[in-house]
């Protein structure tokens, strides 16, 4: 964890940013915890089979983390992934001994984006493959351990590091297990603890708006599901939007004046946590997650080509 004190100084901004590195995991995510939680869970409670395959959608992060977790425990893995994604991703997950099925996206879907639509498509093929090899499906949308790697892992270290002074958390919302696992241990050792979820401009379903723009540039959330299984709405102190634009320039800033290479949905994050400290976080001590890393973005824009 790392406190982003140029970043604030620069801006003028009271209170402090605090940002726990993820990409620094082997897989380069957060999703690497939430992979091997689900592996270990599944195997414990006799979900899994010893060196049955296991086939999951990802945008690449939790692919990434499953194909290291199920070449080290025997498990042949196929990863099911959205043309619209990275293909970088792809890349790193076949050199990790996965399979990886990629889907064609969705009519009229702008290339670079993932919609809604396009992961319904994702969905259906890996339920599909799912029932053709006698495969688990590892569902990081629904399975508890996703929730888990964050509440026993993720939150407790970001406390620790942070000397135990974080008063607001904030989290791009993808699967929702992040934000819950996070916010449940924080609310727990502070009650007084805020939680603040974060959306894509135009794509706030979970605030209850209507989506007007899904194909919006920052990966890994905002597939305008306005209902994730996952997520504790009762932890929700508030629903934040970001521009892609302020995505793209937060996450350029923070590789610029701090060394944190990461990709959009940090970018996401910096630009919410940066806005609330502008407004009525004024003076806190803010925490959000690095996501994962700049690498996973090379084909993009979002460093410039």
């Amino acid at each position: 964890m790392v406190e982003l004190s140029r970043l604030t100084a620069s801006l003028r901004l009271s209170g402090r940013l605090l940002c726990k590195l993820e990409y620094l995991n082997p897989g380069g995510s957060k999703k690497d915890r939430v992979a091997r939680a689900m592996i270990e869970a599944a195997r414990r409670e006799g979900m899994l089979r010893d060196g049955q395959p296991v086939v999951e959608l990802t945008g690449g992060n939790t692919g990434t983390g499953l194909a290291i977790i199920c070449g080290a425990l025997g498990h042949p893995f196929i990863a099911v992934m959205s043309m619209g994604n990275t293909m970088e991703r792809a890349r790193q997950m076949r050199a990790l001994g996965a399979e990886v099925v990629l889907v064609d996206q969705a009519t009229g879907s702008p290339k670079g984006t993932v919609s809604g639509a396009d992961l319904a498509l994702v969905e259906q093929r890996a339920v599909e493959l799912a029932r053709e090899r006698g495969a688990f499906r590892a569902d990081q949308f629904r399975m508890r351990a996703n929730v888990e790697a964050h509440e026993q892992g993720t939150g407790p270290e970001m406390w620790r590091q942070s000397e135990q002074t974080v008063d607001v958390f904030v989290d791009f919302a993808g699967t929702g297990g992040t934000f819950t696992g996070v916010s449940r241990y924080l609310r727990r050792v502070n009650a007084s603890a805020r939680c603040y979820v974060v959306e894509p401009a135009g794509a706030a379903v979970l605030a209850g708006e209507q989506s007007t723009r899904p194909s919006h540039v920052i990966q890994g959330g905002g597939y305008s599901f306005a209902d994730l299984p996952l997520l504790d709405r009762s932890l929700v102190t508030d629903y934040l939007t970001v521009t892609d634009e302020q995505a793209i320039d937060a996450a350029r800033r923070v590789a610029r004046e701090h060394g944190v290479f990461a990709g959009f949905s940090t970018g996401a994050n910096i630009a919410a946590a940066l806005d609330l400290l502008r407004t009525r976080e004024r003076g806190a001590t803010v925490a959000c997650l690095a996501c994962d890393s700049g690498l996973k973005y090379m084909s993009t824009d979002l460093f410039g080509q």
